[in-house]
């Protein structure tokens, strides 16, 4: 059997050394609200290319998965974010997230600019990754997809203007469970076996108020010159957990309270592990338990914050226990307003007519910036686009882009793109009315009462910065604080999704089917059946029985010989 030796050799003989590298980390930031945000992420860098002529098929991997390496190289795909959600992120009290993403599922693919077929590629390659990931992603199809203008930009190299080649498409109504997050696990190198992942033991996970796991895929650059490119695979597990439910409402915090484990080793394969801890508001707020006396500072989300090291690769992280636990007690409660916020509902009563309100809230003091709305509507909910109006301040605001895609019955939903501009310290009001469609008695869901999910609105943003960016982004840096590019040093990108709206249409009374149908079917059988047996019985006469005298006469008489009574 082949085998790979240390030097570089397989089987005596020399290969070119490996092209890939893989790195994970687990940055715990206590949030201000008393819950703590747990984020895992995970990074694998390939140096090779699946779209050139000459490279289609890659027949070793060795950290990258094949799986999704036969994925990208099959559907020409550039760039490909999907991710699973439990739960919504709650803003106000958490602030925000490193990578965003709203309930349910959230699949989009930039495909490679030589594809003919997009639409083709695009629905093979939400078949595949249905089975791969064992989720519904097979019910995505031209009704729930849309080809966004502005909102959504590739995050590596790639095509930034043609959108003919992007597609985006949400499942809101999608449930996460394990049986998602057991093929994510299996695409790390080392598996949950080893690292971090020892810790993502389901029962933990699910048990929280937040929950979602996430596969990002894009080329790169692997210097600022981006003389040699490469691919970047990013994995990413964000949870939150509740310190009343999953704390025994305690405030005191450590590894195996939330995962029922401790970390013992790193991934082997990973060239670097670490565990970030977020000690900005320390000791103001909590207690942190060991000590290390790494830091390490980075600008997270336009804020520059400290954190605490741990680095797995070293043996004196882990003590003489071999044991890794992180203890936190908490001393103090205190809240802060995210810069960005945005939150949607439905108004209106009846099922004929409705409205549908986005608001947007700029809590910055004195600056203003513009922002990007995007807003996918099913077809079934048919909306007047007169009747769009932005308010701020009790004053009309006039969006200086529109881009407005109309819905085709039962072909596309509608797609609405704005670029508004948010005064400073303001709330900004977008409304548009609808009206409800009535569907076809098989389009309905199995429970139609519960009413029909509509996907979360997207709000993309270039934020005012406190403190200057780096914007090189080939430089060694934390993972979390460089997935997004930094293009200014005065604002960073952030991006908020919405509350999904759950929305009833006029239900028929599918009842009354099932009644009709057992009345018929009981009055058929009781008329048929009666005729049915009239026609079929045959009548005869029936002489009577002898009586029991005489019965008892003729078996003596059988008995003596002598002749029966007549």
């Amino acid at each position: 059997a082949a085998f790979l030796l240390n030097d570089g050799t397989k089987n005596g003989e020399t290969f070119a050394p490996a092209k890939d590298q893989f790195q994970e980390e687990l940055v715990i930031r206590p949030l201000h609200s008393g819950d703590i945000y747990a984020s895992f992420q995970f990074r694998t860098l390939w140096d090779t290319d699946f779209l050139q002529e000459g490279q289609k098929k890659v027949s070793h991997y060795r950290l990258f998965p094949k799986s999704l390496g036969q994925v990208l190289s099959k559907f020409s795909v550039q760039e490909l974010h999907i991710s699973f959600t439990q739960g919504f992120w709650r803003t106000m009290q958490w602030g925000q997230p490193f990578i965003p993403s709203p309930p349910g599922a959230e699949l989009w693919v930039w495909f490679h600019d030589t594809v003919s077929d997009v639409d083709g590629n695009w629905k093979e390659l939400t078949n595949v990754l249905s089975g791969i990931f064992c989720a519904s992603l097979n019910f995505i199809d031209m009704t729930n997809t849309v080809q966004p203008s502005a909102s959504f930009k590739p995050l590596g190299l790639g095509n930034a203007t043609d959108h003919r080649f992007l597609r985006y498409a949400t499942l809101p109504r999608e449930i996460v469970c394990t049986e998602n997050l057991t093929p994510w696990k299996k695409l790390l190198p080392c598996g949950s076996k080893a690292g971090l992942a020892v810790l993502m033991k389901s029962e933990k996970l699910f048990h929280s108020s937040f929950h979602s796991q996430a596969v990002h895929i894009r080329p790169i650059c692997q210097d600022e010159q981006c003389t040699s490119k490469a691919w970047e695979l990013r994995q990413t597990l964000n949870v939150v957990f509740d310190h009343y439910t999953s704390g025994q409402g305690k405030k005191e915090w450590s590894l195996f309270k939330m995962f029922s484990r401790t970390l013992t080793e790193a991934c082997p394969l990973a060239s670097s592990s670490k565990v970030y801890v977020d000690i900005t508001d320390n000791p103001e707020l909590f207690e942190l338990s060991p000590a290390t006396p790494l830091l390490s500072q980075a600008v997270v989300l336009g804020d520059r914050r400290t954190y605490s090291v741990y680095d797995l690769t070293r043996a004196e992280t882990f003590g003489q226990l071999r044991s890794f636990n992180l203890l936190l007690r908490w001393k103090g409660d205190n809240m802060l307003r995210p810069l960005l916020h945005a939150e949607r509902y439905v108004a209106g009563f009846g099922l004929q007519t409705g409205e549908i309100h986005t608001v947007i809230y700029n809590n910055h003091p004195y600056r203003a910036f513009p922002v990007l709305l995007m807003d996918s509507v099913p077809w079934y909910l048919q909306l007047y686009i007169h009747t769009l109006t932005v308010t701020s301040k009790s004053r009309d605001n006039k969006p200086s882009y529109i881009h407005y895609q109309p819905a085709k019955d039962r072909h596309r939903p509608h797609l609405l793109e704005m670029l508004i501009q948010l005064p400073p310290h303001s709330m900004t009001e977008v409304t548009v009315q609808f009206e409800r469609a009535l569907l076809k008695w098989t389009e309905y869901t199995p429970d139609p009462n519960h009413g029909f999910y509509v996907g979360s609105s997207v709000v993309s943003a270039l934020v005012p910065s406190m403190v200057a960016m780096s914007t090189n982004f080939t430089q060694d840096q934390p993972l979390f604080s460089s997935f997004v590019p930094v293009k200014e040093e005065s604002s960073y990108f952030v991006r908020v999704y919405t509350e999904p709206l759950l929305v009833n249409l006029p239900t028929p009374d599918f009842s009354m089917p099932y009644n009709v149908i057992c009345l018929t079917c009981t009055v058929v059988a009781v008329g048929y059946g009666s005729f049915y047996n009239l026609l079929t019985r045959t009548f005869q006469v029936d002489e009577p029985s002898p009586p029991l005298a005489k019965r008892l006469a003729n078996f003596i008489r059988r008995i003596r010989g002598v002749p029966l009574l007549a």
